[in-house]
């Protein structure tokens, strides 16, 4: 037996005994500890137990430490699950609506990511396992038809970057917002929520469309509509606020802005990018950025359209 074999077995059990005894694990309101401890358990202990199997074989006392760090992280999974349904069934029936919903982000993350200016970290963080965990379902679908060329394969809008999206939309009642390659739904259902206005998401893959529409009915908000188009077919004349991150570039990217530019004419639009596609869109000489230069793609800009 490797000689550093038992002290790395010491190691292992302090390790899942120091988050057996943690009791603030198992309060449903901690769910940024309990989530980050369930990554612990996964990436420090099973994964560091899975490399020690291989190297050592059948080992009984590393084959009950894994049995023992399963059962910690399947408890805390499912403390994880049970508040979802119960923030699901909250947000059906009317419980957490706007600034109600805000105020439940904030109990379980505070409240810097409403402010752009102190949300400075990059990525994906427990914000959106959270968010996905209440407004998703738990079967994502699969592609079922190829992008055309220009398209962009979807990604996830980092959770963070939605909240400062609807801070510097400060949605008005008549407003209509767009969400220009809309994905599993969390952009258009994310900004109804916080504020109340009309969403619309555009996307060109059905079955992202088909199960974004469930997400929503399911939550029985009843506002929002995800309309499967290529979104240079789309019918952008209700729209006043647009969101696009990096959906497409190219020749899409070019007729989708002349489209928008059209209904600028007629009224004033503001749209919000992030994403590549924002040095993009600051070419456009019938749009002022109001936010900066538009040369980072981890930071959301803000465009008005020009008055004619």
């Amino acid at each position: 037996m490797d000689i550093k074999l038992p002290q790395i077995i010491a190691e292992i059990k302090a390790d899942i005994s120091l988050n057996e005894r943690d009791i603030t694990l198992y309060e449903k309101n901690n769910f940024d500890s309990r989530t980050n401890a369930i990554d612990f358990i996964d990436f420090h202990i099973l994964d560091r137990i899975a490399s020690l199997q291989q190297q050592t074989g059948r080992n009984e006392e590393l084959h009950a430490l894994k049995k023992r760090a399963e059962k910690l992280e399947n408890e805390l999974e499912e403390i994880n699950a049970e508040l979802f349904v119960h923030l699901k069934e909250q947000i059906r029936t009317g419980g957490y609506t706007q600034s109600s919903f805000q105020m439940m982000i904030s109990k379980y993350f505070g409240d810097h990511f409403f402010d752009g200016k102190k949300n400075t970290e990059m990525g994906y963080n427990n914000l959106d396992i959270f968010i996905n965990g209440v407004l998703l379902g738990e079967t994502i679908p699969t592609l079922t038809i190829e992008p055309k060329p220009e398209m962009v394969f979807y990604q996830q809008t980092p959770a963070k970057i939605i909240f400062e999206l609807a801070n510097l939309v400060k949605a008005k009642p008549d407003d209509v917002f767009y969400d220009l390659g809309s994905g599993l739904g969390q952009v258009p259902i994310l900004i109804n929520l916080i504020s109340g206005v009309v969403c619309k998401g555009i996307e060109y893959e059905p079955a992202y469309c088909n199960y974004a529409q469930g997400c929503a009915l399911n939550l029985n908000l009843l506002n929002i509509e995800f309309i499967n188009a290529d979104a240079r077919k789309a019918d952008y004349s209700k729209g006043t606020v647009f969101f696009m991150y990096t959906p497409f570039a190219g020749s899409i990217m070019q007729t989708v802005l002349t489209m928008l530019q059209n209904e600028a004419n007629k009224r004033v639009i503001r749209i919000f990018t992030y994403g590549p596609c924002s040095p993009v869109i600051a070419k456009e000489n019938w749009l002022t950025c109001v936010n900066g230069p538009a040369t980072d793609f981890y930071k959301l800009y803000e465009f008005k359209s020009n008055i004619n």
